[in-house]
Formats: C-alpha cells, structure tokens, sequence
C-alpha cells in the first residue's frame, strides 16, 4: 500500500502537539508527530510496542525510571506497558511505528 503525504490528515492533539496518522495494516501503524518547542507528550502507556525515531528537533524522554535527552537519528523503544512521555526541548518531529494498529487513533 502507498500512503502520500499529501493525503493525509494533520490532527491538532492541542498544547503544541499534532499527529498524522501514516501507513497502516496487518499489525503495524507508522505515525508522525510533530512538537513545538516546550510542548509535552504526558507519561502514560499502552499495550503496544512503540519504536520512536527523532527525524528532527532535541526531546527529554522518560522510558520508566529513566530519562535521557535524544535528537535527529536516536531511536528509543517502548515495550508494552511501560509508562513513558515526553518534552520537547527545540521543536522537532518523531515517527513512531507501533505493533499491533493503534485503534484508538484511526477512531
């Protein structure tokens, strides 16, 4: 399946924070999200896997009990379950991938 750029919906998430929902099928979900500076992605956590690449911009992320600064090219992963979140320290975008399809979001 091809997923364009430009026929995707940017979803405004509010605080700074927007979502574009990319490919997705089968058991897995690509998903974009973008930050302005300041913004924060509150702690919380799933039942899905979640593989996070910094395309662009400096995050201080918590992944349970630890906390490191991440930037362009840094990838982190987030088994099932575990509480995580996020701050944006100079605005930037991520790609998240998850297994299974986030549900929730194509709602």
């Amino acid at each position: 399946m091809f997923i364009f750029h430009k026929d995707t919906q940017l979803d405004d998430l509010g605080n700074g924070v927007t979502r574009r929902i990319l490919a997705h099928g089968g058991k897995m979900m690509a998903v974009e999200v973008m930050f302005e500076q300041g913004a924060i992605g509150p702690m919380h956590n799933h039942p899905h896997e979640q593989l996070t690449y910094v395309l662009s911009g400096e995050f201080e992320f918590t992944i349970g009990d630890k906390k490191h600064i991440v930037t362009a090219g840094d990838t982190l992963y987030k088994q099932p379950h575990i509480m995580h979140g996020c701050v944006c320290l100079k605005a930037g975008t991520l790609l998240d991938t998850f297994t299974p399809v986030r549900e929730d979001f194509l709602k």
